[in-house]
């Protein structure tokens, strides 16, 4: 079982030294809850023994029931931006409110004398942190970590109690389902009183593919000596130590927090980081008193690696011109809401590489620290965003936004800068839609406000801002708006059209599409200048709740997977272009798309790929291909051979059958270069459900309480063929230390909850998430279902 209560962060020091050093405990199990506020829920003696248990993450919302707009709700087209459809539509239709979370523990012996600290990793959308009654901490902007020292206020001896009140606020003040809670890890810290490393205190740059400097940032009371010693280890992707050396350095005695830089370091033959090599490599850095003994230790991961803008390549990853291929979505997963399980991230981002994705960005908020980490060890390109609005309304609603940024900005960066993965920085999105930012300039004094105190923090990746519109109107091909003429790089959101104009009036300029829609995949790709751009990001290509377009969806419904993560039809189309691999893919034309959203059409026709149609039916039928030729049969029968038109970025990869009339049987795709085929794919009517199929997707669940099981369930006819027609209720029951934490089927206009133990089938597919518990051994899952056998899958936590 691995144990992960007890993390240090001394690689070369035994274990009695490191306890003795700095500790970091997660204490993510076992903490109480209850939805609603309490005036007395933060006082010690408050009695909370009949609140529930509920292990972190945790997100409280996504257990709400459904509330559908009453009659009276009507859509709010006063604020484009807002994109209000009814009270709770751009929420997900959960209700508002607060949620309070008690820890209950004895502080260990050992810690006396130790400086204590409380770490918060995120919470949504704010909070209020008391130890033992009294209050010692607060964020009002939950998609950042922060800290609280406790080292006065323990009790030594009793039971101490952690009070946390957090707030959701009201339905403006997100514009996204934003879930509620503790929704990421917390731990407890120890260090040295007296010496110690600051928060994120080690700031890795490298430079040249060889280069590395690190500097570190620490405080100091202890005697106020005049100099001291620091000893820095790198060690790189194998393990071996390639770096191991003690350095002295004069001190400052008038700062109490002071910052220091190792001499440079040449590692010859380094392993670089790159999308297909994500080589990391390690820095350990130990604070030495005048004895020579550790005072502290801290370690960061990093990449060698260099990265360039330039508007006539676009961007290059160690002097390689790389095309980012992205998707921009929120910081939820799904059925889990915005719980940040490292299980869930990781099977995301592993789908979106192997679909051709190596880019996302954080659209708009910051993402957990587990994200950034997998990224790093994928390889997958971040740009690294800040904000939504410049706006009160959308930063919490608590604070004031023009002060805020100022506290957040130095958390950001010092937290993200030595990921490897993080390319740009990005301060905000769409701020155009709102004349009057702070100082009524369309953000341009703001935007100059922040980038000096990002540069304070790093100067090595460059600045932007994501736009829309472009300019200072939605409809018009006027100049660039004020700020596109000051950031870094010009990220423009669904107007790739103007890149090509505004790189002749202004070829200083360096373009990235921020946002793409799906509903136009493939042509704005293909029309744009691919050896000058950046790239770009799809937005919204996995769907997720809030941004309804109005119930019963409880959220965006128009990606290319559905909020399962099963592929839709035209997720076939990017893989066409992002992949090399020849690829033919059939998609049935149902329905004509008409869905607009905040002045740009989204979404995708009504599309699917099966062939269970009524007799009569008549469709037209796209083939997604990236092959010279394509061939349709129906039953054996030729439907004519087209050829893939190349030349048109609007048709490309795209090929059009007409009028196709239904027979029951089989309809194939044949695609062919040079004359020979080099993929195929088919569709078939299928008969009624026999069975069901039960595909688990982790061979390595691990007994520590947090990993994840996402369990696959597919109805199938006698033939082993998914059948679409199939939507019975399954019953899911867990035995052993697991449990279930959610249901899927990709339907997003069902009423039925996600936190509970049963879930219609749609289109023949649904989905249950076990979290293991952390005792190794054995976990039985019962699927039932009506009419089909019962179904037991067993699996061993280790």
């Amino acid at each position: 079982m691995k144990n992960v209560l007890l993390i240090t962060l001394l690689l070369s020091l035994s274990l009695a030294t490191q306890a003795e050093v700095r500790t970091k405990e997660l204490i993510n199990f076992g903490w109480l809850f209850s939805a609603g506020d309490n005036s007395e829920a933060m006082n010690k003696d408050f009695d909370d023994s009949q609140w529930r248990t509920v292990d972190l993450p945790h997100d409280f919302q996504i257990e709400q029931d459904w509330v559908a707009p009453d009659a009276s709700e009507k859509a709010d087209n006063s604020d484009q931006g807002a994109n209000i459809k009814s009270r709770l539509s751009s929420r997900g239709f959960k209700e508002m409110g607060k949620g309070w979370y008690r820890y209950h523990f004895t502080p260990r012996n050992e810690w006396k004398g130790k400086r204590v600290l409380l770490d918060f990793e995120g919470m949504m959308m704010l909070g209020d942190v008391y130890l033992n009654g009294e209050f010692v901490g607060k964020t009002d902007y939950g998609y950042l970590g922060f800290e609280v020292d406790m080292s006065k206020g323990l009790k030594f001896g009793e039971d101490n109690v952690i009070a946390v009140m957090t707030d959701t606020r009201e339905p403006r003040n997100s514009r996204w389902y934003t879930g509620g809670g503790i929704n990421r890890d917390v731990h407890i810290v120890t260090t040295n009183p007296k010496v110690y490393f600051d928060r994120h205190p080690l700031y890795i740059v490298t430079k040249a593919n060889k280069e590395v400097f690190v500097q570190f940032s620490h405080c100091w009371f202890e005697g106020n000596p005049d100099s001291i010693s620091a000893r820095l280890k790198i060690t790189s992707p194998d393990g071996e130590t390639v770096v191991d050396k003690v350095e002295k350095f004069r001190r400052d005695k008038r700062l109490r927090r002071q910052e220091l830089s190792f001499s440079k370091v040449d590692i010859e033959d380094a392993k670089l980081w790159d999308t297909e090599s994500p080589n990391l490599y390690t820095a350990q850095v130990e604070l030495l008193t005048d004895k020579g003994e550790v005072a502290d230790v801290t370690a960061s991961r990093f990449g060698i690696r260099t990265i360039e803008f330039n508007p006539e390549f676009g961007f290059k990853l160690n002097d390689k011109k790389v095309l980012l291929k992205g998707i921009a979505n929120h910081h939820t997963l799904g059925a889990l809401g915005a719980a940040a399980y490292k299980t869930a991230i990781r099977k995301r981002l592993a789908m979106l590489k192997e679909w051709g994705f190596n880019h996302v960005r954080t659209s708009h908020n910051p993402y957990s620290e587990s994200f950034l980490e997998l990224c790093d060890e994928m390889g997958i390109l971040v740009v690294d965003e800040l904000y939504d609005k410049w706006l009160n309304l959308y930063c919490g609603g608590r604070g004031n936004w023009q002060e805020m940024f100022q506290h957040d900005i130095p958390e950001w960066i010092t937290r993200d800068r030595n990921h490897p993965s993080v390319i740009l920085w990005s301060l905000g999105n769409e701020l155009q839609t709102y004349t009057d930012l702070p100082f009524n300039d369309w953000g341009v004094t703001a935007f100059k406000m922040q980038k000096p105190l990002v540069h304070r923090f790093d100067t090595t990746r460059l600045i932007t801002v994501a736009m829309h519109p472009r300019g200072r109107s939605a409809f018009t091909n006027d100049l660039p708006c004020p700020l596109a003429m000051v950031t870094d790089i010009q990220a423009y959101n669904y107007r790739h059209m103007y890149f090509d104009g505004d790189r002749e009036k202004f070829p200083w300029m360096n373009f990235y599409q921020s946002e793409a829609s799906v509903a136009d995949m493939g042509y704005n790709w293909f029309a744009m200048n691919l050896d000058k751009v950046i790239g770009l990001a799809y937005w919204g290509a996995i769907d997720y709740l809030g941004e309804s377009q109005g119930w019963p969806a409880k959220g965006w419904a128009q990606g290319i997977y559905d909020i399962s993560l099963e592929p839709r039809a035209k997720a076939f189309l990017l893989r066409s272009f992002f992949k090399d691999d020849p690829l033919v893919h059939i998609a049935v034309i149902d329905k004509k798309n008409e869905v607009m959203w905040n002045g740009v059409q989204t979404g995708n026709d009504g599309m699917s790929d099966h062939w269970d149609r009524s007799d009569g039916a008549v469709n037209d039928i796209l083939l997604y291909t990236n092959a010279e030729e394509v061939e349709l049969f129906l039953n054996g029968k030729s439907l004519g051979r087209k050829k893939n038109d190349i030349a048109s970025p609007k048709n490309r990869n795209q090929v059009r059958f007409k009028a196709v009339k239904y027979e029951s049987g089989k309809l194939t795709a044949l695609a062919y270069n040079s004359g020979k085929e080099v993929a195929r794919h088919e569709i078939c009517t299928t008969s009624d459900a026999v069975k069901l199929l039960v595909t688990p997707d982790n061979a390595h669940w691990a007994a520590d309480g947090l990993d994840l099981q996402h369990v696959r369930v597919v109805a199938v006819d006698k033939k082993g063929r998914r059948t679409v027609r199939c939507s019975e209720d399954l019953k899911f029951t867990v035995s052993g230390d697991a449990k279930i934490v959610a249901v899927s089927s990709g339907d997003h206009s069902s009423n039925e909850l996600n936190v509970t133990n049963h879930r219609k089938l749609f289109n023949g597919s649904a989905m249950v998430i076990l979290r293991s518990g952390r005792s190794a051994g054995d976990v039985t899952l019962t699927v039932e279902c009506a009419g089909m056998k019962t179904q037991k899958i067993k699996f061993k936590t280790e």
